[in-house]
């Protein structure tokens, strides 16, 4: 396997040098304890924002999350339990959000996952913190089983916009860890994601990084992302 070193100076030939990629790399990320005192609505709705962008435009749902927010009483999760049959018919028809009945219908179904895993805990924030560093994958395939349309990259992007510090197999990421035989199977299989996330631990244990930093670093060391200095 790749030394990270190798890596990252190929990804700072790219970017334009060290000072550039680290520019690139910056990512805010949340303490325990600053995870632990995220509200349950918070985590429902950065679960929601990453469904509705998933196959769509992604400013387009951005533009459009204030009302998203309005719409779902600010994605309260005990509220999001008592949407009867025809509220879930108005939102259907609501001009305002992206009308998608099955992405609709998964918001009620994940604030229940996000009152049930949190129950335990005090809180989602709380069971969050709990998990395991060096067990993203775990906790993907906990909130994907429990949750709806949580498949894919969704939990992962969701969980890196709260702070929450993951790698995520993005096309250049996923494409690395293929071209270099870090992983056998596929990235949808458990097998492949457990592969990588050793070799992700490896390489954090190699230079300090965070899991972010360093899943950014090796998408900027590859592909068609060039950044020549002048």
């Amino acid at each position: 396997m790749e030394h990270f070193e190798h890596i990252y100076l190929r990804a700072c030939a790219r970017k334009g040098g060290e000072a550039s990629l680290k520019a690139l790399l910056a990512t805010p990320l949340h303490t325990a304890a600053e995870l632990a005192a995220i509200p349950d609505d918070r985590w429902l709705s950065s679960f929601t924002m990453s469904i509705f962008q998933s196959g769509f435009v992604w400013e387009v749902i951005r533009n459009k999350w204030p009302d998203f927010e309005r719409a779902f009483f600010g994605f309260e999760p005990e509220k999001m339990l008592l949407l009867d049959a025809g509220h879930m018919e108005r939102l259907n028809n609501d001009s305002r959000i992206v009308r998608h009945a099955r992405k609709i219908a998964a918001v009620p179904a994940n604030a229940r996952m996000v009152l049930e895993l949190g129950k335990p805990f005090g809180g989602f924030g709380a069971f969050v913190a709990s998990w395991p560093q060096d067990d993203r994958v775990g906790l993907w395939q906990v909130l994907k089983a429990h949750g709806r349309l949580l498949g894919g990259n969704i939990v992962a992007y969701s969980l890196r916009r709260l702070g929450v510090d993951t790698f995520i197999f993005t096309p250049d990421v996923s494409a690395y860890l293929r071209q270099h035989g870090v992983v056998s199977a596929g990235l949808g299989s458990k097998t492949g994601m457990a592969q990588a996330q050793d070799a992700f631990i490896r390489w954090r244990r190699e230079s300090g990084l965070s899991f972010s930093e360093i899943s950014k670093t090796i998408a900027f060391s590859v592909g068609d992302n060039r950044l020549h200095s002048t």
